[in-house]
C-alpha cells in the first residue's frame, strides 16, 4: 500500500494529467468497452514502483483488475512481463502515462543503483545517494535506491547535522560549528564535516565529528586522510567520482561515496503498456 505522501503525489500526477477529461479514449471507447493489457520491459533492468503504478490504475477506476507479475527489486530481462491489467479500456488508457511515469523513473533508479552496488562489490564500501532528488519525489526516489542495492544518506536537514563550507565559514571556524552543533537542542544526532584539506580533516578529527566527508579529494589525498582520521571517524568520499571511477574511490577506510547521480541524472528505464481488445 503507497504511503500517503505517495498517494498525494499520485492524485497530483493524475490531476495534472486532468484523466477523467480524456477526450480521445472517452470519444473512441464507450463505457461498456473492456481490454486487457500488459506492461513489459524493454530492456534489462531492475523493477520498481509496481505498487505505485498499480495504484495509480485503481484510483483511475477501482473497477480495474491489477495482477503484479514480479516483485520490486528483481531483475527483469527484455521482454520480461512485470503487470497484467483488465477493466474498461478508457480507464486503462488514461492511466498509462501516469503509472508508466512512475514506474520508468523508480526502475532507471534501481537500475543505476544496482549498477553502483555491483561495483563496489567485496570492497567493504557502501554507495549513498545525497538530497538531489526530484521535488516531492524523495521518498519514493530514496526508497528506489535502496531497490537498487544502495543506502540512503539523510533524508532531510532534520535528519542530521552536516557541516559544510558555507556553515564553517559563517560561524568562524570548524571546531565552532561543531561546537554549537554538539550543544544544540537536538543533541544525539550525528555530527558529520566536510573537509576539503588534510587541514580541515585533522581539525575534524579533534573536534569529535562522528563522520567526516572527503569533498573532491584525489585518491592518494584520500588515503592520507583516512590514515589521519585512523579509525576515529567515519568517512565518506564525496564529488568528482563518475561510474567510470568509482572503483579507484572504493579504498581501504572509506565507508561511504555518495553520488548525486543515482538520482539526478538517471535515464528513465523502458517499459511499455500494450493492450489486448478483449471485445
Amino acid at each position: 500500500m503507497p504511503t500517503l505522501s505517495a498517494q498525494r503525489l499520485i492524485a497530483l500526477a493524475l490531476a495534472e494529467d486532468e484523466v477523467r477529461r480524456d477526450v480521445t479514449s472517452r470519444a473512441i471507447f464507450p463505457a461498456r468497452h473492456r481490454s486487457r493489457a500488459v506492461i513489459d520491459a524493454k530492456q534489462d533492468l531492475v523493477i520498481c514502483g509496481l505498487e505505485i503504478a498499480a495504484a495509480v490504475f485503481r484510483r483511475v477506476n477501482p473497477v480495474l483488475k491489477v495482477r503484479l507479475l514480479a516483485r520490486d527489486g528483481d531483475r527483469i530481462k527484455r521482454g520480461g512481463l512485470v503487470m497484467r491489467i483488465e477493466g474498461p479500456t478508457a480507464a486503462i488508457l488514461a492511466a498509462e502515462r501516469t503509472a508508466l511515469n512512475f514506474l520508468q523513473r523508480l526502475s532507471g533508479i534501481a537500475t543505476q543503483s544496482a549498477r553502483y552496488a555491483a561495483a563496489v562489490a567485496g570492497t567493504g564500501v557502501q554507495v549513498i545517494d545525497t538530497r538531489k532528488t526530484t521535488p516531492g519525489w524523495r521518498d519514493l526516489e530514496k526508497y528506489a535506491v535502496r531497490t537498487g542495492g544502495c543506502g540512503n544518506h539523510r533524508r532531510s536537514l532534520a535528519a542530521m547535522f552536516l557541516i559544510k563550507d558555507n556553515h564553517i565559514a559563517a560561524a568562524g571556524s570548524l571546531t565552532r560549528a561543531v561546537a554549537l552543533c554538539r550543544a544544540s537542542a537536538r543533541r544525539g544526532l550525528k555530527v558529520e564535516v566536510e573537509a576539503k584539506t588534510l587541514a580541515e580533516v585533522r581539525e575534524a578529527v579533534v573536534s569529535g565529528a562522528d563522520i567526516i566527508l572527503l569533498d573532491n579529494m584525489t585518491p592518494a589525498r584520500i588515503r592520507a586522510a583516512v590514515k589521519l582520521i585512523a579509525g576515529r571517524a567515519q568517512v565518506e568520499v564525496s564529488g568528482g567520482v563518475t561510474f567510470q571511477t568509482l572503483r579507484r574511490f572504493a579504498l581501504p577506510g572509506v565507508n561511504f561515496i555518495s553520488v548525486g547521480a543515482l538520482t539526478h541524472s538517471v535515464a528513465a528505464a523502458d517499459l511499455s503498456l500494450d493492450l489486448q481488445k478483449t471485445n
